[in-house]
């Protein structure tokens, strides 16, 4: 047993309490949020909600759910973070993989060419006539493949490749197998870490993106739970307006910062649910793929 010196179980300490000082720093906003939710409307207007609900309802919920139409924005939502996450981990890995293969020809060029795609952009207005001209408008298409590959992934996922072990594909093509059994039946058992981390890049990305929703599609049964809940962040008043009064007391009118926080919580959930089951493999995976060797 290695014994520690007093400055270093001070060092320590010291560092335990650093980090829950930022810990209790990044939860707290989520804390309040959701304690906020599930409070009524004068706690919320008084001040008194800090780290759990006040005079506890779940009226906000009930006003968004009511209408169904958060519901199949969250559906949406759902459709375009799975196929799109899966669209680009295909991509991500049918380019990283030749281009980790010095045999590969003109394998410098091919990667000064992607690296430029890195720096530079035509912008937004060249994307957006390219996505009209291609008939892409109001499709989740417009959406996926202009996002097919990124560019920064591609190479984490190149780097991981090019740190596997060579003789396990040598001993494989020595006994027959081609370069596409190679990668299905070896090399991506073997980098499941990595895809764990980049699906969850992916799929983060996906379920929080609303800009390009907000620009390419344009039907209301179409939006994604983001537009939607910006939407809804926009119109909250009038929302509020027009209200059914029969719903509620009159007493307990419930309040703008109390629907958004409930809205924010109903668009986290699904992340806050999965991410502990992949946070073992995205640790992993990033670092494994940060570096060569």
């Amino acid at each position: 047993m290695i014994k520690t010196t007093l400055a270093g179980r001070l060092g320590y300490s010291l560092m335990y309490a650093m980090l829950a000082v930022c810990g209790f720093c990044a939860l707290y906003p989520l804390v309040q949020v959701i304690a906020a939710s599930f409070s009524s409307s004068r706690a919320i207007s008084s001040g008194e909600v800090y780290l759990w609900p006040v005079e506890f309802t779940v009226l906000n919920y009930h006003i968004l759910l009511k209408d169904g139409a958060i519901l199949g924005a969250l559906k949406n939502t759902v459709i375009v973070t799975v196929f799109g996450t899966l669209f680009n981990i295909t991509a991500t890995v049918l380019a990283a993989y030749p281009l980790s293969k010095p045999r590969l020809m003109g394998r410098n060029s091919l990667l000064m060419v992607i690296t430029f795609t890195m720096l530079f952009t035509g912008g937004l207005i060249p994307h957006f006539i390219l996505i009209k001209t291609l008939g892409l408008m109001n499709t989740y298409w417009a959406l996926w493949l202009p996002a097919l590959i990124s560019t920064y992934n591609m190479f984490v996922m190149k780097t991981y490749f090019e740190g596997l072990p060579v003789e396990v594909e040598e001993s494989a093509s020595m006994d027959g197998a081609g370069d596409w059994t190679v990668l299905t039946k070896i090399i991506l058992p073997l980098s499941k870490p990595m895809l764990a981390a980049l699906s969850l890049f992916y799929a983060v990305y996906w379920w929080n993106s609303y800009f390009n929703v907000l620009i390419y599609i344009s039907s209301a049964r179409k939006a994604t739970m983001m537009l939607k809940l910006y939407q809804m962040l926009q119109g909250m008043n009038d929302k509020l307006q027009n209200l059914d009064t029969a719903v509620v007391s009159v007493n307990d009118i419930p309040t703008p910062e109390g629907l958004k926080a409930a809205a924010i919580f109903i668009a986290l959930l699904p992340i806050l649910c999965f991410y502990p089951f992949l946070q073992k493999h995205f640790v992993k995976g990033v670092l494994i793929g940060s570096v060569k060797g």
